[in-house]
């Protein structure tokens, strides 16, 4: 009997010893903060983290204020901490509590630069210090996100020891900005980082070699710049090691030149041996870039990455490697040289004599570089390996991981200088500033009018069409590195090209104020004049508005007599509204397909902004499913509804001339006609897709809380899979007639998509459906659609069916709906079509079939389906 306790002591002993080491490892998750600035409530983000109120951390900010993004600006990121932020118009403080004061701490700061009411976020400047050390500076959120492509920016920096039991963020605006902002804030203890020996020091100049051959991390605090899985996917927070909660990105937009290396993956099973886990996590070490497999091309050029940085601090450049090749087996076999900034690094770098012969074992090591402040615009850090070239067996190089921090090598600030926009963007801006200085070719009576226009304009001008300046630059960089061999990834197509800088009408196409209109876009719709505008509306009476959107409200109208119509007016305040003005014209004049609302035609006039559509009687999905519940439609009809909105966006994704990414799918951007046809609407925030061998767009974020990929989120890489997510909302939605968002619910269901995942894998899906259908459907038709919506929820697109294969399967799950017995007689009839020559006849009827059904052919009467249903022959991965 003692001896049994004796062992159950031990087990205990052993059991908490591993708790505690785990707990380590992670750090204390009492001293884990993550606060959502301005929010009442808190919430749980897709990376699992849970925020709460940051009130209660707040003592000083009685002028604070608590905002949310204007609706009609939709391109703020739709997870917590982001749809809420406590605006400053004085200096304020947090008060964070630090319960180990002898531990480091990362914090990270989250800012959304969307446009929030009453607020010009462009002219935000910001201080924030902690503790005694200044991290941000004169610090422009609009400007780095505009000159980064960026929807929100993450500031992440690493404190040495506070040796208080609290830690105090200041945030104030800088100097004369009127307010300062902040969306979350992150602190949560970390464990020593940096426990090895000092860094080598890489091109420091002479004299300070002499004085400091070393330059210690541990009294240093930094700021991380960059945190890169090469050869490798990204690695979300939730997959990071040790409870940081880091993001790992792709190496793949900093590497220099067209030669790109090779990536690749391991097939070993790696062990960190005596590296801490927390160091990064095993995914890093398990892919890598390497050279090639080629020695003597590998001898020709260095595989380099280029990252921008700020002039006149010292970084630290930490470098992850894991040798898993399959050819390298002993010393000596693959030595190559690191370079920084032209200096050598590390010279004969052999990893596996680094790990005394051992293959697949985690090996990282620290450089410390300066960037000279010189003014001479040397603001890049330049990381390149080479093969040694001394008689080793392979000629070859890899990396797997880096990161780059900035120091405060003694100084009490890391703050550096804003981004400066290129030139290309500063043209663009001119371009449009002298538009909106031309003088209008009106009569006088309404020159006064256009001169109040321009007034307006210059203040809120650079918003509206910076988004597009941005796409423009990224375009235009990518093109100028795919030709010279600089640093690039994938390149995307313009909309319709449709930048002029005249402003009057000509062959060109048609200037209307702020924007023009190309001459195949003007042709192919009517243009109203305002006046008669008014009249359709009886002077936008309030009683005839029918629905309230990002860009406006809509009214009902009459033109002609009695052609009921749709008018959509731009609300002057939006920001977004120029751009998506221009981009449903160009988009819709193009388009004709029953199921894609038609636009009729546009009127801009006198600073008014308006869009004419087919009137759509019976208005959106959402009012039919929980909003009014004007009418409770039948399980048949959502699944024809759903089958039609699917058909619209199949169309756009294969049957159009472009790939086009309709990026604002959802239940109210799904009209239903007088016959309840299904019509996919809105196109203002729509992207042609790129060629489809480079696979996506890169673009700032932009969609509706709710519906938002959450991949296009994080790598803000737009894709038509992009589309399939919102639809996997959507789907849901019609089952459960509930909103994509409900703050209302407890944390878990506030997320439709999440809720309706869980209780999907969980098999109690009909538990959460909507009461009206219950015991209603096909029990096989459920399992079918419940499956379809499931697939377009996975969490990366690549997972995730294209639309076609959603509307194949929509269509099979209302057969099984109308006739399971027939549908199963049929499946087994054709199951072996490719093995018996005897049902070819009967293959091209089902494909003839569907081509009729699918309805791609234009309205017009164009017909190009042959690529488009190329995949029903094959009907492999549905």
């Amino acid at each position: 009997m003692l001896t049994k306790i004796v062992r159950i002591l031990l087990l205990f002993v052993c059991i908490s010893s591993i708790s505690r080491s785990l707990h380590a490892a992670k750090g204390d998750d009492q001293n884990t903060l993550f606060l959502a600035c301005g929010s009442e409530n808190g919430g749980t983000d897709e990376d699992e983290r849970k925020w709460e109120p940051d009130a209660k951390y707040l003592i000083s900010g009685d002028k604070s204020i608590i905002s949310r993004p204007e609706s009609q600006g939709p391109s703020s990121p739709s997870v917590v901490p982001y749809i809420n932020a406590r605006i400053f118009q004085s200096e304020s403080s947090y008060n964070l509590p630090v319960k180990n004061q002898t531990t480091y701490i990362l914090l990270r700061l989250h800012f959304n630069p969307s446009p929030y009411p009453n607020f010009n976020i462009s002219n935000s400047y910001i201080t924030v210090s902690a503790g005694k050390f200044t991290l941000l500076s004169n610090f422009s959120a609009f400007i780095t996100a505009q000159a980064f492509s960026q929807s929100y920016i993450i500031k992440e920096y690493i404190l040495t020891p506070v040796n208080s039991p609290t830690l105090e963020i200041k945030i104030k605006p800088f100097g004369n900005s009127p307010f300062a902002f902040i969306n979350g804030i992150e602190m949560i203890t970390s464990p020593d980082l940096f426990f090895g020996p000092d860094p080598t020091l890489v091109g420091f100049d002479v004299e300070f070699a002499t004085a400091q051959q070393t330059i210690s991390v541990k009294d240093n605090i930094m700021e991380l710049l960059y945190r890169v899985n090469v050869g490798g996917q990204y690695i979300p927070p939730k997959n990071d090691s040790g409870g940081l909660m880091r993001s790992w990105y792709e190496d793949t937009p900093y590497v220099d030149g067209a030669a790109l290396g090779v990536t690749m993956s391991s097939n070993m099973t790696i062990r960190y041996d005596d590296l801490p886990t927390y160091i990064a996590p095993l995914a890093v070490y398990e892919s890598c870039r390497a050279m090639g497999y080629d020695s003597n091309l590998n001898l020709q050029y260095n595989l380099t990455w280029v990252f921008n940085v700020d002039p006149g601090f010292s970084y630290l450049v930490r470098f992850h490697w894991c040798d898993f090749t399959i050819d390298a087996t002993r010393v000596n076999s693959l030595v190559f040289n690191v370079y920084i900034n032209g200096q050598i690094a590390e010279r004969d770098m052999d990893l596996i004599a680094f790990k005394n012969g051992k293959k697949a074992i985690p090996l990282e090591k620290d450089y410390v570089t300066h960037i000279i402040d010189d003014k001479s615009g040397k603001d890049k850090l330049w990381i390149a390996v080479h093969p040694s070239g001394t008689g080793t067996e392979f000629a070859n190089a890899l990396v797997n991981g880096i990161e780059i921090f900035k120091m405060n090598a003694g100084n009490t600030s890391l703050a550096g200088r804003n981004p400066a926009i290129s030139d290309l963007m500063k043209k663009q801006q001119e371009v449009e500033q002298s538009k909106k200085e031309a003088p209008r070719p009106f009569a006088d009576e309404e020159k006064s009018h256009s001169t109040s226009a321009i007034i307006t304009g210059a203040a809120g001008g650079v918003a509206a069409f910076g988004v597009a300046a941005v796409l423009l630059i990224v375009a235009y960089k990518r093109k100028k590195r795919a030709a010279q061999g600089a640093e690039g990834t994938m390149s995307w197509l313009p909309i319709y090209g449709n930048s002029h800088s005249s402003s009057s009408k000509s062959a060109s196409g048609r200037s209307c104020g702020s924007t023009t209109i190309s001459s195949d876009a003007a042709s192919n719709c009517r243009y109203f004049s305002l006046a008669e505008i008014k009249q359709a509306t009886k002077n936008f009476d309030e009683s005839y508005v029918i629905g309230v959107g990002g860009f406006g409200k809509v009214y009902k109208g009459v033109i002609d007599g009695d052609t009921k119509v749709a008018i959509k007016r731009s609300n002057p305040s939006s920001q977004q509204g120029v751009n998506e003005f221009q981009t449903e014209i160009e988009m819709l004049s193009k388009l004709r397909h029953r199921h894609l609302v038609s636009l009729i035609g546009f009127c801009e006039e006198n600073n008014e902004m308006v869009l004419v559509y087919d009137h759509m009687a019976h208005g959106t999905l959402r009012e039919h499913l929980y909003k009014g519940n004007k009418t409770i439609l039948s399980w048949k009809q959502r699944l024809e509804i759903c089958i039609g909105a699917a058909r619209g966006l199949h169309y756009l994704h294969t049957g159009a001339k472009y790939t086009i990414i309709h990026r604002d799918v959802k239940s109210t951007n799904i009209l239903l006609n007088d016959k309840w046809v299904a019509k996919v609407s809105d196109f203002g925030l729509s992207k042609t897709g790129p060629n489809m061998n480079q696979g996506h767009v890169t673009t700032v974020v932009k969609g509706s809380f709710g519906y938002l990929d959450p991949e296009y989120f994080r790598r803000q890489q737009l894709t038509e899979k992009s589309d399939v997510y919102s639809f996997g909302v959507v789907l849901f939605e019609v089952l459960c007639a509930r909103p994509a968002l409900n703050p209302n619910l407890s944390k878990e269901q506030v997320s439709l998509a999440d809720w309706a995942l869980a209780c999907q894998r969980k098999g109690n899906l009909e538990d959460i459906i909507d009461p009206q259908l219950k015991g209603k459907i096909n029990p096989e038709c459920l399992k079918k659609f419940a499956q379809t919506a499931e697939k377009c929820l996975a969490d990366n697109g690549i997972d995730r069916p294209s639309m076609g294969d959603v509307l194949w399967n929509l269509e099979y799950a209302l057969q099984l709906e109308e006739n399971p017995d027939g549908v199963a007689s049929n499946c087994d009839a054709t199951k072996n079509v490719d093995q018996e020559k005897a049902q070819v006849v009967d293959q091209h009827s089902l494909i003839a079939m569907h081509r009729n059904t699918l309805s791609l052919e234009s309205d017009t009467g164009d017909n190009n389906t042959d690529d488009v249903f190329s995949q029903i022959v094959n009907q492999t991965g549905r």
